[in-house]
């Protein structure tokens, strides 16, 4: 039987584990947003500092807030599916523990996502240290995005995305302990759904000394695997898709 979901609610998926650091001002992002129709949906993974407490105090005067706690550690990508059963949003937007939304984030993608009549949006970030600093400025992006260009280029950024799940369907991420995110958005774009950017920082994005994101060479496995595994595609064509994703990863980094 199909899910049926609360039209025009966003349900935002959060996992937690170890946040406390970040958390106020994460939440803080989601509650200051100028599109007020918003579900906040939090799955602790066993956290063992203060996560818990912090929440507590947030849903004391937040009822839009709902709260589960994993029985045992499972991932991010086992939070974000027990978060995706438990969202009852149209849509679901995702954003990471220690990353922020500027206010008028969520508004100006639904408004995209209804001119443009599209069930899959993304925003440009900028990046900032563990001290709140700016690290680089907005990284443009292609403001579409289809299954073929991100074999070769992982532009969306997990944070900036919104999903219209009476498009897509109620979907869950594959589980895998690293790149469930990319291998998402290829899965919900497999079938030629086409992605649409906002060429305009709406995120900040957090890069912390121990980011799982931040080790290259592990993102270069992780798409080699989903590509391989995931989506069965010959080996030939991921070594190129490879090749071309680390030449478009060098000209990020190094031509900015």
């Amino acid at each position: 039987m199909d899910r049926k979901f609360i039209e025009g609610k966003v349900s935002v998926i959060i996992p937690i584990y170890n946040a406390e650091k970040y958390l106020r001002k994460t939440l803080d992002s989601i509650l200051v947003q100028t599109y007020k129709d918003i579900e906040i949906v939090l799955v602790d993974d066993c956290s063992n500092d203060d996560s818990a407490n912090i929440i507590k105090e947030y849903i004391q005067k937040y009822p839009e807030i709902v709260y589960f706690l994993q029985e045992t550690n499972q991932g991010a990508g086992a939070a974000r599916n027990k978060a995706l059963e438990l969202a009852t949003g149209q849509y679901v937007a995702f954003l990471d523990s220690d990353d922020i939304w500027y206010p008028n984030k969520v508004a100006k993608q639904l408004e995209l996502m209804k001119k443009r009549n599209c069930p899959f949006s993304y925003t440009a970030i900028e990046m900032i240290d563990e001290n709140d600093n700016l690290l680089k400025n907005k990284r443009n992006i292609k403001e579409t995005c289809d299954y073929k260009y991100l074999l070769h280029n992982t532009i969306i950024a997990t944070s900036s995305v919104i999903i219209d799940r009476t498009i897509l369907g109620d979907f869950r991420m594959p589980l895998r302990r690293g790149g469930q995110d990319y291998a998402t958005w290829l899965m919900l774009l497999r079938n030629g759904c086409i992605a649409r950017g906002i060429n305009e920082a709406l995120v900040k994005y957090r890069i912390s000394s121990n980011s799982l994101s931040s080790n290259k060479f592990k993102s270069i496995k992780q798409i080699w695997e989903i590509q391989t595994q995931d989506e069965e595609i010959n080996k030939l064509r991921v070594c190129l898709n490879t090749f071309r994703f680390i030449i478009n990863a060098l000209k990020k980094y190094l031509g900015e």
